[in-house]
């Protein structure tokens, strides 16, 4: 069974029993590792049979593919940040979030769910709106933020961990915003898988996922040496703190909570124009 999903500690923790066969019964993987990103652009053209994705992407791809209730990150405390240099004395850097007016702001994807968030955040807290959003890689935009190529930029991931080490300093926390004001966890990515397997391939998919993510937490240990190969020389205590994170309740099932979160988000998001409404169903799991 082809599956793609990134080399972040949170993912190579959830599937690691699975990938190396110790899941009874699960189908074996070949596994593509791939940025979030391009697993987006994998889905909106058909290819790949199971993938991690954004939530963001499901409204254009919920025709060919099915979300698995388990497997993915959502969570609380562990949104996307916008990141700014400090104000100082000569008039650089930003104060606040209305000073983000008319700004010029770096974000990872604008197919994201980091990036819904923070044009949520933005239309309810930047009068008048932000200026020229540019897509970056993520690993470039604290460096372009730091030098002043843009004015702020929208960070995910360990950057939450790090951004300090740029001299860079917080503006907002898109997470904490979303969570003030619905209550819900912060839905980021999911795992799915194409609709054609049928009802009774998509089940065994997602109880392996399932399986595989509470072995990883009766063993911890045993999912290290994946987790380190693949960390692109991440410090290990900011890998735990990451899984800490990324892996927790919704990861083994979305549950109602998790499923609210999902359809509020694409919802207000498609109240805004920023994908597609969600056709009737688009999300129930055979």
């Amino acid at each position: 069974m082809d599956i793609a999903y990134s080399p972040c500690p949170n993912d190579t923790f959830v599937f690691d029993a699975w990938a190396h066969g110790r899941v009874p019964g699960a189908p074996p993987l070949d596994v593509t590792f791939a940025d979030i990103d391009i697993t987006n652009g994998m889905a909106e053209r058909g290819e790949g049979t199971v993938l991690k994705v954004s939530y963001a992407v499901l409204p254009w791809v919920l025709d060919e593919y099915a979300l698995l209730p388990c497997g993915g990150a959502l969570g609380r405390g562990c949104g996307p940040l916008v990141l700014a240099r400090p104000a100082d004395t000569s008039g650089g850097g930003i104060r606040t979030a209305a000073g983000l007016a008319g700004r010029t702001v770096a974000v990872p994807s604008e197919r994201s769910t980091a990036y819904l968030l923070f044009r949520l955040w933005a239309a309810d807290r930047v009068p008048g709106g932000v200026g020229e959003v540019v897509v970056l890689p993520f690993h470039e935009i604290m460096p372009a933020v730091r030098d002043g190529v843009v004015d702020a930029g929208l960070v995910i991931h360990e950057a939450r961990f790090t951004y300090q080490e740029y001299g860079l300093t917080r503006l907002a926390d898109m997470g904490g915003h979303w969570e003030e004001t619905t209550g819900l966890p912060i839905p980021l990515g999911a795992i799915i898988a194409k609709r054609s397997l049928g009802a009774e391939r998509l089940r065994l998919l997602a109880e392996s996922a399932r399986t595989s993510v509470r072995m990883a937490w009766d063993d911890p240990e045993a999912s290290r040496p994946y987790v380190r190969e693949h960390a692109q020389e991440m410090d290990p205590s900011v890998a735990d703190r990451h899984i800490g994170l990324y892996v927790n309740e919704f990861t083994a099932d979305l549950g109602p909570n998790g499923y609210a979160a999902v359809r509020g988000l694409l919802t207000r998001a498609a109240a805004e124009g920023l994908v597609p409404a969600l056709a009737p169903g688009a999300l129930d799991f055979p």
